[in-house]
């Protein structure tokens, strides 16, 4: 049943403007539509231009109502399911949307007045061709905003994932891998607004941030990641000009475990000069900058097989010169054999290590995409591998919490690939700790999460980054 039978009548172009509607919510509205018929992703319609024709208030209210409904969006249709006069319509995309974006507001966002919430998702109704319908919505709203809230328990794996809005599949596997505690942080993680870290190493860039009002607290693994605590970082001249640049602590983790350059010998690690690398995947670019910052020496050769990714990379980089090799290319389809010193495989995955971040994965992913992502992870690792000379190092790494892309992936290119062996991380972090690049307190932190065969396991709710999975595979003879 389509939401104009749900009310009653048929849907009908509109012909008055009524409500005057605040350009946040009509954006927010936008965005919403064109996620919802997957024609782009979230975090790219906030940065595009319509957002940032928005004032500064407008842009934060849009982004909080996009965010907050895709966040809490299951728990949100339940809720106003059981309000419909007939629980199991199916209601237009623009409806539904219309009736969430009232329904966040309403339960989450303590400081908008109840009638702005409801009478301008009947505005948005309205102006979408559903003037009919729109009553439904003013109906179902007001019954949610005087309706006592459903307490929701989250003693097993479907409670939580219900109150804390992801698919219960997802819960259910995190609580059978990591236990209910860990599945719990997990889920909580996912509902935050991410922590926004920066890379900062140069004390003068810092300074200069804090006099343009930007306040920092330190990183909680390495010494050179911030953590920003108020001010608008990312309209400041010094991110503007490439100065500074945003960059989740724990992707810049595997930017410096994959740098590294070492290797082992006599029962120890050593220092090797690296002189070629490989980084198979490289959009958006920030891993492979560290990989450029740590070994200054080294001609690196980035692969990106999406071309706007690569030129936004190149973009990016473009004051490296001619240190970076970008090519337009299948990194499993490299010519170069044994050539390479170091490489990073940080392959593309099913992300759901960052839904804080990217909270619309969480509608999108199906498990069955689990195989497929692992299919090509398999194939990029051991192209990595191939490329690498004996000796060489492969740093493994996804944004993914799911044991199909990680540790079975390793697992399965390890066993058809008899020259190659892991490499525990212990001694990495020792070095990284030495050379003062990780923290003592964050050295510490990691060695906490080291898995028993010595690759990291980052779960988010346990440190302030996305999730990250990161193995280390050396060739040998």
């Amino acid at each position: 049943m389509t939401a104009a039978k749900e009310s009653g009548a048929r849907k009908v172009a509109p012909k008055n403007r009524g409500t005057p509607l605040s350009a946040a919510r009509k954006t927010a509205f936008d965005v919403l539509m064109a996620v919802e018929r997957g024609h782009a992703h979230a975090d790219d319609l906030l940065r595009g231009k319509g957002v940032d024709a928005l004032s500064s208030a407008d842009r934060n209210l849009t982004t909080a109502l996009v965010l907050g409904v895709l966040r809490w969006q299951i728990q949100l249709d339940h809720r106003l399911q059981a309000l419909l006069t007939h629980p199991n319509a199916k209601l237009e995309p623009e409806i539904h949307i219309a009736l969430r974006l009232g329904a966040f507001q309403l339960l989450h966002l303590d400081r908008i007045p109840a009638r702005a919430a409801i009478d301008e998702s009947v505005e948005l109704a309205k102006r979408a061709g559903h003037r009919f319908a729109s009553a439904m919505v003013n109906a179902v709203l007001r019954k949610l905003g005087g309706a006592a809230r459903e307490e929701l328990l989250e003693e097993s794996a479907a409670g939580l994932a219900l109150a804390e809005a992801h698919p219960a599949w997802l819960v259910e596997r995190w609580a059978a891998f990591y236990g209910l505690d860990a599945a719990r942080g997990i889920c909580r993680h996912g509902q935050a607004q991410p922590f926004l870290a920066v890379r900062l190493q140069n004390p003068a860039v810092e300074s200069e941030l804090n006099q343009a009002g930007i306040e920092f607290g330190l990183g909680e693994l390495l010494n050179a990641a911030r953590i920003v605590t108020a001010g608008d970082v990312l309209n400041v001249k010094a991110f503007l000009e490439g100065r500074v640049r945003v960059q989740d602590e724990g992707s810049q983790l595997v930017g410096e475990l994959a740098a590294c350059a070492h290797e082992s010998g006599a029962g120890k690690e050593s220092a090797i000069v690296a002189h070629s690398i490989l980084d198979c995947c490289a959009a958006p670019g920030g891993k492979t900058l560290i990989l450029a910052e740590r070994n200054p020496q080294a001609r690196i050769v980035a692969c990106e097989s999406s071309a706007p990714r690569l030129e936004q990379s190149q973009k990016r980089l473009a004051y490296l010169g001619d240190r970076i090799d970008f090519r337009l290319a299948d990194a499993t389809k490299l010519q170069e054999e044994s050539a390479f010193d170091l490489a990073l495989a940080d392959v593309p995955c099913s992300g759901t290590g960052t839904l804080g971040r990217n909270p619309e994965i969480r509608h999108r992913l199906h498990v069955e995409d689990l195989a497929r992502h692992a299919d090509r992870q398999r194939e990029l690792l051991a192209g990595a591998l191939r490329a690498v000379r004996t000796g060489g190092r492969v740093v493994y790494s996804t944004c993914s919490l799911e044991p199909e892309e990680n540790e079975q992936v390793v697992a399965a290119v390890l066993t058809a690939t008899p020259n190659a062996r892991m490499v525990p991380l212990d001694s990495r972090i020792d070095v990284l700790r030495g050379e003062g690049i990780l923290s003592g307190s964050g050295a510490e932190r990691l060695r906490g999460c080291l898995k028993p065969e010595g690759a990291l396991r980052l779960l988010p709710g346990d440190l302030h980054t996305n999730g990250f999975f990161i193995a280390m595979i050396e060739k040998v003879e």
